[in-house]
């Protein structure tokens, strides 16, 4: 069972009885009306989670009913339905909260899969239990972390009890672009330390020389150039949240003096002779196989182990093509509400194509190319014809194109992708970077990686 109920309000009863038998034999809950009285009388009763409301009816039409009842009823997710289909009743149903719309006629496979996703992202928005502040969250982060394939629930699930964890370290890991800083910041605006500071740093911008300065400040006249006090990244992240991205990249000898302050809760700027307690949480990402490194000796088993308290790994795109149809749609309303577009439809041909691409800089990359065709697109319906570079990026990057023998190893698989964009670009790496999708100190870190050479 879905669990979900469903209000069907048509004024044809054969309708309403044919489309209410399917829904029942899926799993749903299914109310009937005919008239909108009738439903406002179900919505007084009966928690109804998704509503299908037919355009022209009697009494009131479909959309006016459907402002009345987001009003009142603001977590009901409503569907319109119209034998019409005329573009400025699709823009003002959505405009007036609907969730989505179908144009009569349509087959039963259609409905269940527009009520099907909806069900998911009402899990997903459930599994919080904070409504309108998660998705305001969402909305005033731009963040993208969207997703109702069962790989992100899951991820979603250990958030939410990550949360509560006051104090718990969390090592969150998955390939560039997948939002590992954003997973961070979600965990925090969860938390009971949201009241307070959350501080990201990437450590491979920091030079070694610079690292104790940076994190636990310094007393004037400490070194030359220490003119004055200066607080540290510690202190400034004092009962908040300290997220250390690309913590691999640190080195061995300053691991250890990470290690101490996560044990101790204390730090001594340098300079002086007194410590200081500090109450941060800490939080680390890396896209890196930090198990491999700690054998290898690159990395410290103590500190690993420290950090994994809680490991939250967040999968790559390609491996939950289902969250492309709601990413997409969530990127097309951000940017054409901020560029002032009127883009009420995206083409389905369009969601088709993006899920055939493996996505190399995963959400990350896919935000760009959607951000680019709202950019390009000048009309109502997002087409293929703004998404002309998708198809180059399927050709060259197609996984059955990789050429690595029998070997579907993630490692292998990107070196190959990083060597074909080296060869599409002549061995600029600037331009082999934009055709990746990454930046060029990524790019140069992979190449080191792989230990490819031009």
């Amino acid at each position: 069972m879905n669990n979900q109920n469903v209000l069907v309000l048509d004024d044809e009863a054969g309708f309403r009885e044919e489309l209410s038998e399917f829904l029942n034999t899926e799993g749903y809950s299914v109310e009937t009306a005919g008239l909108p009285s009738e439903a406002l009388c179900i919505l007084e009763k009966t928690k109804i989670d998704i509503g299908l409301f037919d355009v022209r009816l009697p009494e009131t039409d479909g959309i006016s009913l459907l402002s009345t009842v987001k009003k009142k009823y603001p977590y009901l997710e409503i569907i319109i339905m119209t034998g019409f289909g005329d573009m400025p009743t699709v823009i003002k149903a959505m405009r007036s909260g609907a969730a989505d719309f179908l144009n009569k006629p349509f087959n039963f496979k259609e409905i269940k899969t527009t009520i099907d996703r909806i069900s998911k992202y009402q899990r997903v928005r459930n599994a919080f239990k904070l409504n309108d502040d998660f998705g305001q969250w969402l909305e005033a982060s731009n963040n993208g972390i969207i997703g109702s394939s069962e790989t992100m629930l899951k991820v979603f699930d250990l958030i939410k009890k990550v949360a509560k964890a006051k104090d718990a370290t969390v090592l969150i890991t998955g390939e560039s672009g997948t939002g590992k800083e954003l997973i961070a910041r979600l965990i925090h605006t969860l938390s009971d330390r949201n009241m307070n500071p959350f501080v990201a740093v990437n450590c491979s911008t920091i030079p070694d020389e610079l690292f104790e300065s940076e994190f636990f400040g310094h007393m004037k006249g400490s070194f030359t150039d220490a003119k004055t006090d200066r607080q540290g990244i510690f202190e400034a992240s004092d009962k908040g949240t300290l997220f250390l991205d690309e913590i691999s990249e640190m080195k061995a000898g300053l691991q250890a003096k990470l290690l101490r302050v996560i044990e101790d809760k204390t730090i001594s700027p340098l300079g002086s002779r007194t410590e200081k307690k500090v109450d941060v949480r800490i939080f680390a990402a890396s896209n890196q196989n930090l198990p491999a490194l700690v054998e290898n000796n690159q990395f410290r088993s103590d500190l690993y182990h420290r950090l994994n308290l809680f490991n939250i790994e967040i999968p790559p795109l390609r491996e939950r093509k289902d969250d492309i149809h709601d990413l997409v749609h969530y990127f097309v309303d951000m940017y054409s509400t901020k560029l002032e577009k009127k883009i009420s439809r995206i083409e389905s041909r369009v969601i088709r194509k993006l899920q055939k691409y493996h996505f190399p800089g995963n959400v990350r990359e896919l935000k760009n190319i959607v951000e680019r065709a709202v950019i390009l697109c000048d009309q109502e319906v997002l087409s293929m014809d703004y998404f002309d570079n998708l198809s180059i990026l399927i050709d060259e990057f197609n996984y059955a194109d990789v050429s690595v023998g029998n070997s579907l190893s993630l490692p292998d698989l990107e070196r190959e992708c990083i060597q074909k964009a080296l060869n599409k670009a002549k061995n600029n790496k600037t331009k082999a970077a934009s055709l990746l999708n990454i930046s060029r100190q990524a790019l140069d870190r992979k190449l080191s990686k792989y230990r490819i050479e031009i």
